[in-house]
Parts: structure tokens; C-alpha cells; sequence
């Protein structure tokens, strides 16, 4: 009878952990490619502290998928941990990770906080696992938190905050249409473009937000002449 010599997982641990940081882009994504093809547990906690040093967006996706490869029972735990750090970057993807398993238990973890962090890459990345979290009936009461950030940052910013607002569909209509109204003429004209994308998703953005600060500049008689 043949002798099962077993593979010295260690060894193999060592060697990908180590690839996890290797200088070489390309060499750092194999790595996390190959261990979220193994999918071991073992590899729980060098993925983590990975995503929130890991500099190039690509191999960040990786590490994410990585993660979502492993028992939600053993992942979760340690996002949720994660969510808690100070480390901007670690917030930021403990989140995507969060909107790739899609696991509705964790909605509750989606505070405002996040929502309204200082920091517009984790706020970003909430609001969009917010929106494929939120359960049904709740759509409206997201809708009107983040309408509390419209006219925030930048252009992609900006365009980050509409598309998460699309997509929660006509539950964030009654939310947009006061906002509308807003004395601040960013956050009005923000959510005029936003309804424009929401009504037709196939309207360009920067087309959409121009026409909205010249309706805005232009007063209610135009915005009755539009109603």
C-alpha cells in the first residue's frame, strides 16, 4: 500500500503570505488569486491585514474575492471587526468585501457613521453596500440619510451618491423632489440630476448636472415652466 505523504501546508502558507507582499504587481495578484482558489481558513487573517495596505485597486479585488471564498461564519466576524479600524483603507474594503457576500444579517453594521464618513472612499463604498443591503421596506429611510450628502465632493463623489439613489429606484423620488428645494444651490441642482438619472438612466451625468444648475439659477418660474 502506498504511503499519503501529506503537503506541508505551512510551507505553502508561508511562501503565498509572503507573495501577498511582494513587490511585483503581477506576483501579488497570482497570490491572492491562489489562495482564494484554496480557500482556507488558515488564510483568514493574512487576507485582511492585507486589504489594508494593499495599494494597487485590482489585486484589492482579489483579496476581496479571496475572502468571499471562505465560510461567511468565518469571514464576517472579522469584517465586522475590521469596520472598527482606524486604518481608512481597512474601513473602505472591510465594506466591498461586505457588498460581495451579500449577506443580509450584516445590514445592521451599515451605520450612518459610515454613511457620513469624513472620509469620502469608505462613504462611498457604504453607500453603495447599503443600497444592495437595505431590506425591503426600509428603502425610503435610506434614501432620506443619504440625500443628507448630496451636493458633497466632487465629481465622482457626486456621481457615486446618484447612482446609489437610482438604484434604490422610486423610493428615493420623494426624497430627491425636497431636496430639490434646498436653499444650497449644489445640493438642489445634485438632486435635480439625480432624479434626471433616475427617470432616465441613460442620461449622462455632467449633462445632467449642468442642466440642473441652470434651472436652479434660472428660479421657480423655469421650474414651474419644467414641472
Amino acid at each position: 500500500m502506498l504511503e499519503v505523504v501529506p503537503i506541508d501546508m505551512t510551507a505553502q502558507h508561508t511562501r503565498l503570505v509572503k507573495a501577498m507582499g511582494a513587490e511585483d504587481t503581477s506576483v501579488r495578484l497570482q497570490a491572492a488569486m491562489a489562495v482564494g482558489a484554496n480557500a482556507d481558513p488558515v488564510f483568514l487573517e493574512s487576507l485582511v491585514e492585507r486589504c489594508a495596505v494593499e495599494p494597487d485597486f485590482f489585486v484589492r479585488d482579489m483579496l476581496s474575492w479571496a475572502l468571499t471564498r471562505l465560510a461567511p461564519e468565518v469571514t464576517l466576524p472579522r469584517l465586522r471587526q475590521e469596520l472598527g479600524s482606524e486604518c481608512r483603507q481597512a474601513r473602505s474594503q472591510a465594506l466591498h468585501t461586505l457588498s460581495k457576500i451579500k449577506d443580509g444579517s450584516t445590514w445592521g453594521w451599515i451605520t450612518r457613521d459610515f454613511l457620513r464618513d469624513a472620509d469620502d472612499e469608505v462613504a462611498r463604498t457604504a453607500w453603495r453596500v447599503a443600497v444592495l443591503l437595505v431590506p425591503e421596506g426600509e428603502e425610503r429611510g435610506l434614501a432620506d440619510e443619504l440625500v443628507r450628502q448630496l451636493g458633497r465632493g466632487g465629481r465622482d463623489v457626486r456621481l457615486s451618491l446618484s447612482r446609489a439613489l437610482v438604484d434604490l429606484g422610486e423610493e428615493s423620488r420623494p426624497a430627491l423632489e425636497k431636496a430639490a428645494g434646498h436653499p444650497d444651490p449644489d445640493v438642489a441642482a445634485h438632486a435635480r440630476a439625480t432624479e434626471v438619472l433616475r427617470r432616465d438612466p441613460e442620461a449622462g451625468f455632467d449633462a445632467a448636472v449642468e442642466e440642473a444648475k441652470r434651472t436652479v439659477v434660472l428660479g421657480p418660474e423655469r421650474r414651474a415652466a419644467d414641472a
